[in-house]
């Protein structure tokens, strides 16, 4: 796990990103307003536009991240590659390649998969109300890690994650990263073992 890289002043950067204007949406995913990202998770939340990112290694295997300590929302869970959202003005494709390498530092094509609404409550800290579009890719290269945004990470084959998934483990994963690896496994198969060839 070398190659690691830090983000943007930690404290001023944190703060900056819970500033960040983001994009609300309805239910078809018209875009109403803006907000800030420290608003948008308050209380029960309020819809807003984000993505997932999945990349998988060239035998087949998913990049996982542990969030880090300092997340507000489900810190020190198990998630998938990468999460984000756009900010106010910037179109998805801007942001999904922009949150990539600031997360990860790696660059890679990326795959639309599918979209899907969801409500996650984490206490009283907040909630995630998102309508968010899942995207995959493909990566064989290192990786620069972000530190300030994750705490650790590995690569898991598909196996060993159903069985994870299914068992006490499961409480250790994010809510929309189930919620998403569930409908890949029922619905996106063909257009993963196409990653696996690319």
């Amino acid at each position: 796990m070398d190659g690691l890289r830090t983000g943007p002043g930690t404290a001023r950067g944190a703060a900056a990103a819970e500033s960040d204007a983001l994009i609300l949406v309805d239910e078809a995913d018209r875009e109403l307003g803006h907000l800030s990202k420290s608003e948008c998770h308050q209380g029960r939340g309020v819809l807003h536009r984000a993505f997932s990112l999945l990349i998988f290694n060239p035998k087949g295997e998913l990049l996982l991240q542990q969030r880090a300590a300092s997340k507000p929302l489900w810190p020190l869970y198990w998630s998938n590659s990468c999460c984000s959202h756009p900010r106010r003005n910037e179109s998805m494709d801007t942001a999904i390649h922009r949150r990539l390498d600031e997360e990860l530092g790696i660059r890679c094509p990326l795959q639309f998969l599918y979209k899907f609404q969801y409500h996650a409550q984490f206490g009283t800290a907040g909630a995630e109300h998102e309508l968010c579009s899942v995207y995959a890719g493909r990566h064989g290269g290192r990786l620069r890690v972000n530190r300030d945004e994750i705490a650790n990470w590995r690569w898991v084959g598909q196996e060993e994650l159903a069985r994870e998934m299914s068992g006490e483990a499961a409480a250790r994963f994010t809510p929309w990263f189930i919620l998403e690896w569930t409908r890949i496994c029922r619905d996106h198969q063909d257009a993963v073992v196409a990653l696996e060839g690319a």
